[in-house]
């Protein structure tokens, strides 16, 4: 009867270390690394041993009937490492030792030792069983017990015949069914722990997911007010293209019913002007489709380039020569600076690299009312992953009105200006900055900005000089 009562009071101290392992756990542990959290562990099992012992049965000064071994089904039942199960079993053994060293502790070291590595084995075959949990989880605990009651029995210091006789009646059908009960508890405590492992785990997943969303919402904002602004845009560019291409249309017509109307009398220096006045108009028209017909080319991925040897000397004398009158009429000084060490030649299109240029120069005169616009030519070395790269740069410098830092990346985007009156006070389409940066990166180059408003503009254009020509 004092085996039964011994027993019961260590399977009450097992249960209250298992509540305390759980708290410490649920508020320290589970912060952890998995490495602290299999260590942990170990050391709560090696300990719920160890105070099994304390609690025991004192049989003699030597011998105790205890537990021990319970804390070992538990590593079977949860542990997916034999190992660690070995480390338990010995563990607990070595803690015996605490009380002494005997013939009794001793034997109590050796019998953990075997249960171990039963128990190891038996872990194994639990991961591997397809029998249901409840069927293995008592299995292992009718094995244990039994192992353990035949170990007492041959290297225990207790006479065998006397232990099967007086003690083990007692001791073997106890231990199981206590061992069952402590099991089922922590069965019982393990699903609980899995199931707040798998509400915190949910909870960080929507977590996750509500950040995740409300990024993708704020991207669907930023992507509405863009669509919203390139549809103003857009509806922008209609009404200018509406303007500009009806204004020389209106021209070309008017002049010629002028002249179809009043040949007769009018005279040989009239009929000279008006034409001249509906060549202007045709060649304004004709600038207006081409540029709508270069955008669309390039999107469509269209655009033929044709690379030939082009003579950097003619292409800046015919750039320059190009707006040298208008800028004179605007009383604007139009300024060519040709750096030393620049090629003969440079391994492109002539005429999108001559529409880049006239491009840019149109713009820097149409926004300079007074001042230079200088056209700079240079060469330029820029090292680009371990690769030393050389270009040919075109630097053309005004002195207008500048662009403010918030409108430098937009005035790159088609039917786009700095704001929506520069097209009704200046003129143009919105198209050509846009085409110019589409026709450079079809060259191998790039466009650069740097600008400051109020105080002019500097368009940078690149284009590669070591560019391999194509027999």
């Amino acid at each position: 009867m004092q085996f039964s009562k011994m027993f019961v009071l260590n399977m009450g101290m097992l249960i209250t270390i298992a509540y305390l392992a759980s708290v410490f756990y649920k508020y320290v542990v589970i912060r952890t690394s998995s490495r602290v959290k299999q260590v942990s562990s170990v050391l709560v099992l090696i300990f719920a041993g160890w105070i099994s012992t304390v609690f025991g049965f004192q049989l003699t000064d030597e011998v105790v009937f205890d537990l021990r071994y319970v804390p070992l089904i538990v590593a079977v039942l949860t542990y997916r490492q034999p190992y660690s199960v070995i480390i338990v079993g010995i563990g607990i053994g070595l803690s015996r030792l605490t009380f002494g060293i005997t013939d009794a502790t001793l034997a109590a070291v050796l019998n953990m030792s075997i249960l171990g590595v039963i128990c190891a084995g038996l872990n194994i075959w639990m991961r591997r069983s397809n029998y249901r949990l409840i069927i293995k989880g008592i299995l292992v605990t009718v094995i244990v017990n039994v192992v353990n009651s035949i170990n007492i029995a041959i290297v225990g210091v207790i006479p065998a015949t006397y232990f099967f006789s007086h003690i083990m009646p007692y001791t073997l059908p106890t231990g199981i069914f206590l061992s069952l009960i402590f099991a089922f508890i922590l069965r019982d405590f393990q699903n609980e722990q899995n199931r707040i492992l798998l509400i915190q785990s949910t909870n960080r997943l929507l977590s996750v997911q509500k950040e995740e969303l409300q990024k993708a919402q704020i991207v669907l904002e930023d992507r509405a007010k863009q669509l919203m602004i390139a549809s103003q845009y857009k509806s922008e560019f209609l009404a200018n293209m509406s303007h500009e291409l009806r204004t020389p249309l209106n021209s070309v017509i008017n002049f010629a019913q002028m002249i179809s109307e009043n040949a007769d009398t009018m005279d040989q220096e009239d009929i000279v002007r008006f034409a001249n006045m509906i060549d202007h108009s045709g060649q304004e028209l004709l600038t207006l489709i081409n540029d709508i017909l270069d955008l669309s080319k390039v999107e469509a991925g269209r655009l033929d380039i044709v690379l030939e040897d082009i003579s950097v000397a003619q292409l800046t004398e015919d750039a320059m020569s190009h707006f040298q009158l208008v800028a004179e009429k605007k009383g604007i000084q139009l300024v060519l600076d040709k750096k030393q060490g620049l090629p003969d030649t440079l391994w492109s299109d002539p005429q999108r690299v001559q529409q880049i240029l006239r491009n840019l120069m149109s713009n820097a005169i149409k926004f300079t009312h007074r001042g230079k616009v200088t056209l700079t030519v240079s060469t330029k070395q820029i090292k680009n992953a371990g690769i030393q790269n050389r270009w040919l740069v075109f630097s053309v410098q005004d002195t207008g009105i500048g662009i403010s830092e918030d409108k430098h990346h937009s005035i790159f985007e088609a039917f786009q200006q700095a704001d929506g009156s520069i097209s009704r006070k200046f003129g143009g389409t919105g198209l050509g900055l846009s085409i110019s940066r589409d026709l450079a990166r079809l060259l191998g180059g790039s466009i650069e900005l740097e600008s400051v408003e109020g105080k002019g503009s500097t368009f940078h254009l690149y284009l590669p000089l070591n560019r391999e020509k194509m027999s």
